[in-house]
């Protein structure tokens, strides 16, 4: 049986994460997703990691509430250690029989502390507090815990959503101050750009000479983007990548181990198993490694112990015949491998991309002729790449029913830059999952259902492109 790349426990699914670095270990505390009904409250579970590659699940770390408690849903947060050892657990607590003044259930901050490294956690409900006059009573969650090193002070920052305004654009991270961690003063807003419903899971780090601010986008879009300053007092610039991943990677946070930062989040599953299902709360664990350019924007790809798993060689066709060039200035042109390949693997592609080139990529679990298949499509004019597949949708069985007419999920583009010149292209298939990266700058991950097998395949469109090196490599069974 193959060892999963992707953390998911055999009773539920990962949602937001709260990872902590303990002793060169990653301890993922995740809230615990079941799709029963009726639907259990949430707890935190917690797995561990050294390596990135090996998890151990501990199961339940925090457990919610009763349904008569506060927290019977104990949702996100996160933990810090005070100057005597003492690890300080902040969460989000919810009861959807406990409503507020506006009838919506109300978000309370909730506070529990372990003295042995945290093996144990003991709650304190008296340290509990909720939104003040002017924020949403139902929206005051995710805090999140940082020592202003400059003030002496504990910063908590929280999605809120002030009470009046435009009901789209209402979202604030919100922000309170501390000298003890147990008793908390309300303060002026961390970050107030009124432009989205809210700002879901914020994060807030330093890194040689920079301050970032992480946060998910709730919006149509859903997606994890950060913001750069000089200070965490701001102003924060937006950079030009300023997202993590595309639609189904959300909610990640971060954790620094050796002066390496990484982005936990989660995969989102999609209802009924199959592409063309809406996307689900929750899924499976991914990690990705930032790594700051030298402007001090951060780019984001694989972990290097990641693609160091994969070390058995899959030799198919294609890997015999480079350098290979793909050349169709005015129309279309595809190889396709003779050999499928396994469920799970690495593939890395260096694509030579001429000037002028529209398109170009990788096929993934493709038919025998390169139609059927998940695409992963670099578009230099566009300065984008594509997740797309085909087809794309079954219409029906008349003429003008043409198969695949759905357009391809907008939600599954990430912006790259893609000037002419080498380019590479890595790729990480495991089951149903898939995550992309290109240059190790820019990640797009998703989820792939409907064609379960296939073989890989190189192709140009409007353009040339010539194939230096394809690698695809398999992790040995276990």
């Amino acid at each position: 049986m193959k060892r999963s790349v992707f953390f998911q426990p055999t009773d539920g699914w990962v949602g937001d994460l709260i990872p902590f670095e303990k002793d060169g270990e990653f301890w993922l505390f995740y809230l615990h997703e079941v799709r029963s009904d009726p639907k259990p409250g949430t707890s935190w579970n917690l797995v561990t990691t050294k390596d990135l590659t090996q998890f151990e699940d501990h199961g339940v770390a925090l457990p919610h509430g009763t349904e008569d408690d506060l927290d019977f849903n104990a949702y996100t947060g996160s933990i810090v250690v005070d100057e005597t050892g003492i690890h300080h657990l902040f969460y989000t607590g919810q009861n959807p029989r406990n409503l507020g003044a506006d009838g919506a259930p109300l978000q309370l901050v909730m506070h529990a502390t372990s003295t042995d490294g945290m093996q144990t956690w003991t709650k304190h409900p008296e340290l509990t507090f909720g939104a003040p006059d002017g924020f949403e009573s139902g929206d005051w969650r995710d805090p999140f815990v940082f020592r202003d090193e400059s003030t002496g002070r504990w910063r908590m920052l929280l999605a809120a959503r002030h009470s009046a305004g435009p009901e789209r654009r209402r979202g604030v991270i919100a922000q309170c101050v501390s000298t003890d961690l147990m008793t908390w003063e309300y303060a002026e807003p961390f970050w107030d750009p009124r432009r989205y419903i809210t700002h879901e899971c914020p994060d807030v780090f330093s890194w040689d000479g920079w301050w970032y601010m992480v946060y998910s986008e709730f919006s149509e879009s859903f997606t994890t983007r950060y913001r750069m300053a000089k200070s965490p007092d701001g102003p924060w610039t937006v950079p030009d990548l300023d997202s993590i991943d595309g639609r189904a990677f959300y909610a990640s946070k971060t954790a620094e181990r050796d002066g390496r930062r990484f982005f936990f989040g989660w995969i989102a599953s999609k209802e009924g198993n199959s592409d063309d299902g809406a996307w689900q709360w929750a899924g499976t664990m991914s990690v990705l490694e930032a790594r700051q350019n030298p402007d001090g924007t951060l780019a984001f790809g694989f972990a290097d112990e990641l693609v160091e798993s994969f070390w058995d060689d899959v030799p198919v066709s294609l890997t015999s015949g480079l350098p290979a060039r793909l050349d169709a200035p005015d129309g279309y042109t595809a190889v396709v491998s003779d050999e499928e390949l396994p469920g799970q693997f690495y593939a890395k592609a260096v694509l030579d991309i001429a000037p002028g080139t529209t398109e170009c990529g990788l096929l993934l679990r493709s038919s025998q002729d390169g139609d059927h298949s998940y695409i992963l499509r670099l578009e230099p004019k566009r300065g984008r790449l594509v997740f797309d597949r085909w087809p794309r949708a079954i219409t029906g069985d008349a003429q003008w029913h043409v198969s695949g007419d759905v357009p391809f999920d907008v939600e599954l583009e990430r912006p790259c830059k893609l000037a002419p010149g080498p380019h590479t292209l890595e790729v990480i298939v495991d089951g149903d999952l898939c995550v992309a990266v290109v240059d190790r700058q820019v990640a797009l991950s998703t989820r792939i259902y409907d064609l379960p097998a296939g073989r890989i395949g190189l192709f140009a469109g409007e353009g040339s492109v010539t194939v230096t090196d394809l690698e695809i490599r398999k992790r040995t069974d276990n």
